[in-house]
């Protein structure tokens, strides 16, 4: 990597944070946008691992720039901040302190800020010699989601933050069809990875330490995803009978469609999601996985039946269901900035009306599977006692401690536990 890419690689993080922080995007497309442009795997490497950084702690970067510069920045030096904000990422992150600081003075001088590279030297050596300020460490969470939290799960609430702002480990999901768990695991040992496995998850492998997506052995061919391990089980959950017809109501960006047709790709899977765009996502990741000839792909309105559905009942219906995504915060710490208190109800409407909407298409007999990666009790377990007592033909199987904590209407895993995200499970059979 030679200096110029480095120079590249800082400007690139400073643009992508600039817009998150100071211009309201999402870091997900930001850097989907972003990252192409960099030729160099250990670059773009580079630029996620720095984000994710600033982003789940950006409270103890704030706090440097206010206790060590006399003003102020102003909001036309947002670029700046977000600059310097890279450049006590790299320090947090143990880079070669060196390198990091010259890169990052030349990102300043790439990104028109010149005048000001030797500021930007000055405030990175500082960090360097005395350590950046202790702050709180969840001083960027919205005082009404500590609230939320702390109402919901009043034992776990430190815990639940602490795990959302830890970096997660790096889970993946062997192809069944191509091989088998452990013969991928000796493959990345050949390649001098280590991975874990989960007896709770039989396809899936676990990197304590996160590498380039794009190097694992055979990821081009379909033979391994990336998927967190409470995303793996959903396929346990739902567990639909061989062959049987199958709805994804809410699919993009396609990884449990995949994991149950690795399963079986005698499913008869429908895989719809409102989002075209996002569609083609699912699509291509089928297609990577050779399963694409597997699957009806269907861009509608789950909630809108007469629209898509054709009066045929499905054996089992999965509802992933959109929500306040306060599980995988630890995957998108910008949730933190986006996300308001008025969205919660809004979405549990949504959920709401996509549940009453798709029980009609589970035949008798069958089962939909309610799922979200929310650890907020409205969208769970209110939610599921809610619809419980507007439909009449459902009952809730429980589906065993391996799934997390009893709510009674289903299980509830926390952020962190057995290092997977936090999800909601429901599995609701309809009266045959």
């Amino acid at each position: 990597m030679n200096a110029s890419s480095g120079a590249e690689s800082r400007a690139v993080a400073a643009r992508v944070l600039d817009a998150v922080l100071h211009r309201g995007r999402s870091l997900k497309p930001e850097l989907g946008s972003a990252l192409p442009a960099l030729k160099d795997p250990r670059d773009r490497a580079l630029v996620e691992a720095i984000c994710f950084a600033v982003l789940r702690q950006p409270a103890r970067y704030e706090a440097a720039l206010k206790a060590w510069m006399p003003r102020p920045l102003g909001k036309r030096d947002s670029d700046l901040r977000a600059l310097l904000y890279v450049g006590f990422a790299q320090l947090d992150l143990a880079l070669p302190a060196h390198a990091a600081v010259a890169a990052t003075v030349d990102a300043a001088r790439s990104i028109g800020r010149s005048h000001q590279a030797g500021l930007v030297n000055a405030l990175l050596r500082r960090a360097l010699r005395d350590g950046l300020p202790a702050v709180d460490a969840h001083a960027h969470w919205p005082a009404w989601l500590r609230t939320r939290i702390a109402g919901d799960w009043p034992q776990d609430e430190i815990a639940i933050l602490d795990a959302s702002t830890r970096a997660p480990p790096l889970w993946l999901r062997v192809n069944r069809l191509q091989g088998t768990r452990d013969g991928y695991r000796a493959r990345l040992h050949e390649a001098g990875i280590d991975a874990a496995v989960d007896d709770a998850l039989p396809d899936a492998l676990r990197l304590d330490e996160a590498l380039a997506i794009a190097s694992l052995p055979g990821f081009a061919d379909g033979a391994v995803s990336v998927q967190d391990g409470a995303a793996q089980r959903v396929a346990d959950a739902l567990a639909p009978p061989p062959g049987a017809r199958v709805l994804d109501a809410c699919a993009a960006p396609g990884g449990k469609a995949a994991h149950l047709l690795e399963r079986d790709p005698g499913l008869r899977l429908t895989a719809l999601d409102i989002d075209a765009a996002r569609l083609n996502t699912v699509r291509s990741g089928l297609t990577r996985l050779r399963l694409d000839t597997h699957a009806r792909l269907l861009s509608a309105d789950a909630s809108d039946t007469a629209a898509w559905w054709d009066g045929t009942p499905f054996d089992a219906v999965l509802l992933d269901a959109p929500c306040s995504a306060t599980g995988i915060v630890r995957r998108q710490p910008d949730v933190l900035m986006h996300r308001r208190e008025n969205d919660v109800s809004a979405v549990s409407a949504l959920q709401a009306r996509l549940l009453d909407a798709l029980w009609r298409t589970v035949a008798p007999g069958g089962v939909l599977l309610y799922a979200t990666c929310s650890i907020l009790k409205q969208e769970n377990e209110d939610q599921v006692r809610g619809f419980l007592a507007r439909a009449s033909d459902a009952r809730v199987e429980d589906l065993g401690e391996g799934f997390g904590r009893d709510r009674e209407v289903g299980r509830q895993r926390l952020p962190g536990e057995l290092g997977y995200d936090g999800f909601f499970y429901s599995r609701l059979r309809k009266a045959a």
